[in-house]
C-alpha cells in the first residue's frame, strides 16, 4: 500500500481517549456521548485478540473453528490499487463481489499475504451471529441493554473512503491496525460527496482521495481536515463513532479484523432517513423553485419545527399520524406509502 503524505494524519487531533472500569460505566459514556472516543484495550482479553497477536494464520484458524458451512461474500480488488475499494474511471465500482467459502478465501489472502500491490481482499460487514458459531459468545462486548448488530470485517490492507452511518458505531479491533479519520457531520459539503444509490456499500463516500487529495477538484477539502480527528488503533483498542459522523477507515496491517457494534436510540419502527431524501429527490428536487420554496415550508412546519400548533386545533382522537409515532401508527404510515409507491 502506497503510503500517505504523513503530514495529512500528523496535523489532525487525535481522538479523545477515557478509561472505563465496567459495563455500566462504559453505558454511562456511550449514553452521554456527542463526539467520538477511544479506549484502549477494551476487548484486549477476547480470544480473537490473543489468537490474532500470536499471527494472522492463528486468528483466520480460530474464526474457522467457529465459522457456519456457508457461502460468504468477498470484494477482491484491482492489483496494485493501493488497497482502495472505490470506483473505476467510469464510476463502476474498481472491485469485484464474490461468493465464496471462508476456507477458500482465506487461502487466497494466505497466498499474497505481505505481497507488494497485491489485490485487496475484503469481507465486509459479516453478520456474526448468522455466519459464526459461538464466535459472538466468546468474543464482545456489554452494552447493557442496547439491541444492537454485531458484525465482523475481515481483510487485508485497505482503504475504505469517509461515509457514514445512521446508528451509532462501537469499532473494535480485534487483530491488525486500523487508521480512522473522523468528520463532524456537517462537514459532508467539504467532503466531496458521490452519487446516493450508486454506492460501494449502500452509503454515499467522500470522492477525495485521502493518500493525494486533488485540491483543485476539492479545494474545501482542507477545511474539513481542520475539524477531523484522527486515531489509529491496535489489537484490542476500541473506537466509539457517534451516528452520522464521517469516517474513512484503513487497514494498516497485512491482515485485520474488527468486530463492530451498530444501535440506534430510537425506535425499530421508525423509518429511515435516507428513504425519506431518496424520495424527496425523486418528488420535490426538480419542481419550479416557487413550489420547492412551499414544500419547505410545509416540512418545517410538520417534521422540523413541529409545534404544537400543528395539532392544536384538531380533536386528539383524530390527529392519526400527525400525534406521535407509536408501532402501530407507525406501521399505518408505511402500509400507506407503500400503496401510494405502487400507484
Amino acid at each position: 500500500m502506497a503510503e500517505a503524505d504523513p503530514n495529512i494524519f500528523a496535523e489532525l487531533t487525535q481522538v479523545p481517549e477515557i478509561k472505563v472500569v465496567n459495563p455500566a460505566d462504559l453505558d454511562a459514556r456511550l449514553r452521554d456521548a456527542t463526539t467520538p472516543f477511544v479506549v484502549r484495550g477494551l476487548v484486549k482479553d477476547w480470544p480473537l485478540v490473543a489468537a490474532g497477536c500470536r499471527s494472522s494464520r492463528d486468528a483466520r484458524a480460530y474464526l474457522l473453528q467457529h465459522h457456519r458451512d456457508l457461502a460468504f461474500t468477498v470484494s477482491v480488488g484491482e492489483q496494485g490499487s493501493d488497497g482502495r475499494l472505490f470506483y473505476d474511471a467510469a464510476m463502476a465500482m474498481n472491485f469485484r463481489t464474490l461468493r465464496a467459502s471462508l476456507p477458500d478465501i482465506f487461502q487466497r489472502i494466505e497466498s499474497i499475504e505481505g505481497q507488494a500491490g497485491a489485490p485487496p481482499v475484503y469481507l465486509a460487514s459479516i453478520d456474526m451471529h448468522q455466519f459464526f458459531a459461538g464466535l459472538y459468545e466468546a468474543n464482545h462486548v456489554d452494552l447493557c441493554d442496547r439491541t444492537c448488530l454485531a458484525s465482523i470485517w475481515i481483510g487485508t490492507k485497505t482503504r475504505i473512503a469517509a461515509h457514514n452511518d445512521l446508528p451509532n458505531n462501537l469499532a473494535c479491533v480485534a487483530a491488525g491496525r486500523r487508521r480512522f479519520t473522523l468528520f463532524p457531520r456537517e462537514q459532508f459539503r467539504n467532503l466531496y460527496l458521490g452519487p446516493i444509490d450508486n454506492t460501494p456499500a449502500g452509503r454515499a463516500i467522500s470522492m477525495v482521495d485521502f493518500h493525494a487529495p486533488d485540491l483543485e477538484r476539492h479545494p474545501r477539502f482542507p477545511d474539513a481536515l481542520a475539524h477531523a480527528q484522527v486515531t489509529e488503533l491496535e489489537a484490542g483498542d476500541a473506537l466509539y463513532i457517534p451516528a452520522m459522523w464521517w469516517h474513512h477507515v484503513e487497514g494498516l496491517a497485512d491482515f485485520n479484523i474488527l468486530v463492530n457494534y451498530w444501535w440506534r436510540e430510537t425506535p425499530r419502527w421508525l423509518g429511515s432517513p435516507q428513504h425519506a431524501l431518496n424520495h424527496a429527490l425523486l418528488a420535490i428536487r426538480d419542481l419550479p423553485e416557487d413550489e420547492k420554496a412551499h414544500w419547505r415550508d410545509l416540512f418545517d412546519y410538520y417534521v422540523f419545527a413541529n409545534t404544537d400548533g400543528v395539532t392544536a386545533h384538531i380533536p386528539k382522537e383524530g390527529r392519526s399520524v400527525l400525534a406521535p409515532l407509536d408501532p402501530e401508527s407507525a406501521g399505518r404510515l408505511r402500509a400507506f406509502l407503500l400503496r401510494n409507491l405502487s400507484q
